[in-house]
């Protein structure tokens, strides 16, 4: 596996334990928990395409 593929998959595990802490969040009433989940996913989202578009000539 190289460094891309390594990259790419910590990204894919950060955001999906994000999306889970939306889940936990709205388990424990916490629109603050949400909202900083929400925002932390799209965010490691947004690089994991901008880091693909960059890798990927």
């Amino acid at each position: 596996m190289n460094r891309y593929q390594m990259v790419t998959l910590a990204l894919a595990f950060c955001v999906t334990a994000c999306l889970i802490g939306v889940g936990i969040s709205i388990g424990e009433k916490s629109p603050l928990g949400i909202l900083g989940c929400i925002v932390v996913a799209f965010s490691l989202m947004g690089f994991g395409f901008s880091y693909k578009r960059k890798n990927m000539r």
